[in-house]
């Protein structure tokens, strides 16, 4: 059983920082890539960044130089660095897994997510 669990969000200012941790727990394939995405009221839930296996990344084009993921494989934790916050980036952030073995289908599994707010 694989568990994704959140902390880290909170109430911010405009310009301010905060660092979300997604922690997992259970069996992790060496095939995989965990992401962050986020999602406002009245919106649509959109990717904010994700981290492979291989250690490639990608993020959304919003919050690109301002966000960062990371991720410390032997703690199966992954990180997002939000630096220079607007309150667009008001949303529920959720924390997501998909991996799957060699030959086998892509499993996904999510968090149960963490407000992220930020005032003007």
């Amino acid at each position: 059983q694989v568990q994704l669990v959140e902390s880290g969000g909170g109430l911010v200012q405009d310009g301010g920082s905060l660092r979300l941790t997604c922690s997992v727990s259970g069996t992790i394939f060496s095939i995989n890539n965990q992401g962050w995405f986020r999602q406002a009221p009245g919106k649509e839930r959109e990717l904010v960044a994700r981290i492979t296996s291989y250690d490639s990344v990608n993020y959304a084009d919003s919050v690109k130089g301002r966000i960062t993921i990371s991720r410390d494989a032997a703690k199966n934790t992954v990180y997002l660095q939000m630096n220079s916050l607007k309150p667009e980036d008001t949303a529920v952030y959720s924390c997501n897994l998909n991996q799957r073995t060699n030959w086998g289908p892509w499993y996904s599994y999510w968090g149960q997510g963490t407000q992220v707010t930020v005032s003007s």
